[in-house]
């Protein structure tokens, strides 16, 4: 078969495992394996499976990473919601209301945020209250729990929109990115610098990743101010996204240097790449082996759920992996974006972060929701990078039909 060595069992169509899309419209070598030998490749023409490949091009791989990207974030958002409290709890964010305390005496508040299951109520005035620790976060499910009991179910998925708003661009530039530039250093590199190839997929990852970041760099600021922060008043909706970024710049309106003042929307871009760049060089020099290896052992015969399966399996690994190893830089990231002082967020670096953390909590500081961080990565690189798969290869099969 032309564009695989002999004895290969990969699927063909496979471009992150086995034939590779090459931008001047010719088929290659999986990389993986070495070139098939000249004889083979000049008596056999093109595969229609490589040359159907061939076809997908950037819209299509951006329209599957966007599908990707939208089922996964929905599906995921809870627990990001957790994650994000978690630390931002950690950073002094209270959530409970002071004024309240204030009225009622240091250790009570009114009882329209209600009580879990497991609080020690009290009576002030004849109104049940509960204590401030009622409304401290202890773990991913303790967050769960007060959450839905405090704020109601919905607000699980508080973020969402934002989460969807910045998913779909981000993952529609990262993955067809990943792809094209993954292929181009693999093709430099076998021909020049032999040695240099397995690096391929750290190196085009994070080149991917660092674009896709600071694109969507102002969608991240406000998404994680929706999701750090409670609404208090009851019967009012909590700002949306487009009124969190209006909210971030309204310090700075009387400003004149108003061209500059759009640099607080990339408030902690520096953190937020110091976090996924080195994320996705962990995750796809981790992932790319793995599937490989699954999908060797699938082989020509695999249909669309062993693709599914083995692109999951490889995504859950290297994205559980990935997240448990940056989680410092996570915690960094949430702490510079929901900084509310402006002034004192544009002085803020990633490394005084570091060392403030350090400092504060230590090493359980730094890894602040690194449990509902893993629980989030691993099914969510599971699930997008298995859709954009399972969706490039339902596109063959059309083609190829």
């Amino acid at each position: 078969m032309a564009g695989c060595s002999r004895g290969s069992s990969l699927p063909t169509w496979m471009t992150a495992a086995a034939s590779r899309v090459d931008l001047t419209g010719g088929a290659v070598s999986p990389s993986h394996q070495g070139s098939s030998s000249p004889s083979t490749s000049s008596s056999a023409g093109p595969a229609p499976a490589a040359g159907a490949d061939l076809e997908l091009g950037m819209f299509e791989r951006a329209l599957s990473a966007a599908g990707a990207a939208f089922v996964s974030a929905i599906i995921v958002n809870p627990l990001d919601v957790a994650k994000t409290r978690l630390q931002a709890q950690a950073a002094g964010v209270l959530y409970h209301h002071p004024p309240q305390m204030a009225a009622l005496g240091p250790d009570a508040i009114l009882s329209e945020f209600k009580c879990s299951p497991s609080c020690t109520r009290g009576l002030i005035l004849g109104e049940p209250v509960c204590p401030p620790d009622c409304f401290q976060y202890k773990g991913t499910v303790d967050v769960f729990l007060k959450v839905v009991r405090q704020e109601g179910f919905s607000r699980l998925w508080r973020g969402t929109n934002a989460g969807l708003a910045l998913a779909v661009p981000t993952v529609g530039i990262y993955l067809p990115c990943y792809d094209i530039f993954r292929n181009w250093i693999e093709d430099f590199t076998r021909i020049n610098a032999p040695g240099l190839t397995p690096y391929a997929p750290l190196v085009a990852g994070s080149v991917a990743r660092s674009l896709a970041c600071i694109a969507c760099s102002p969608i991240e600021l406000a998404r994680t101010r929706m999701q750090a922060y409670k609404e208090f008043r009851p019967g009012v909706k909590p700002p949306g996204m487009w009124k969190t970024l209006v909210g971030v710049l309204s310090p700075l309106a009387s400003s004149s240097q108003n061209v500059q003042n759009y640099r607080v929307l990339w408030t902690g871009v520096g953190a937020q790449l110091a976090r996924d760049v080195p994320f996705s060089g962990i995750c796809w020099s981790t992932l790319e082996p793995i599937r490989r290896k699954l999908l060797g052992l699938v082989g020509e015969e695999g249909n669309a759920a062993s693709v599914l399966g083995a692109n999951f399996a490889a995504g859950f690994v290297a994205g559980s992996l990935a997240a448990g190893a940056t989680c410092p830089l996570d915690v960094a990231k949430t702490r510079r974006q929901i900084e509310k002082d402006t002034e004192k967020a544009m002085r803020m670096t990633t490394r005084q972060t570091l060392t403030e953390i350090w400092r504060s909590g230590g090493m359980k500081g730094l890894f602040t929701g690194v449990s509902p961080r893993v629980a989030r990565a691993g099914p969510s690189v599971g699930i997008v990078v298995s859709f954009y798969e399972v969706v490039k290869y339902a596109l063959h099969q059309r083609q190829a039909s």
